[in-house]
């Protein structure tokens, strides 16, 4: 089944499947707020506000994640269940000087916004230029 298997991606899957998961952190609580802010002063820092109840904002991280390519020391990515912590999401917009969408990226360095995305826009390679 050799063939067949390179012939119908079974290759490719096996690829992806083994890609290792990227180094989310959690966020949970208004105080990594200002964590994030203070690394990001040597440090690109990134969150993805998710909803997981929108299968587009589903489709938008499963897409951010198989195009990631970048390494811990590079970024801290933030992964915000904004169901569970609609608080911190608030919080978010209010901070960092953007309006709440979701999906949402917001990438922070010296401590603000240098750029935000939402739905399709939403890419990893947007990091490259914040490294």
């Amino acid at each position: 089944m050799g063939i067949l298997d390179k012939l119908f991606g079974s290759e490719e899957r096996k690829s992806n499947e083994e890609k290792e998961a990227l180094p989310w952190q959690e966020l949970t609580s208004i105080p990594q707020l200002d964590k994030i802010v203070e690394a990001s002063k040597t440090k690109t820092q990134a969150i993805f506000k998710h909803s997981t109840r929108c299968g587009i904002s589903r489709m938008v991280i499963r897409n951010f994640e198989s195009s990631f390519d970048l390494t811990e020391e590079q970024v801290d990515l933030y992964y915000l269940d904004l169901l569970s912590h609609r608080d911190v999401s608030s919080e978010i917009s209010a901070k960092f000087q953007v309006f709440h969408e979701s999906p949402q990226f917001i990438v922070i360095r010296n401590g603000v916004t240098v750029h935000h995305s939402s739905h399709s826009m939403i890419t990893p390679q947007v990091l490259h230029q914040y490294i």
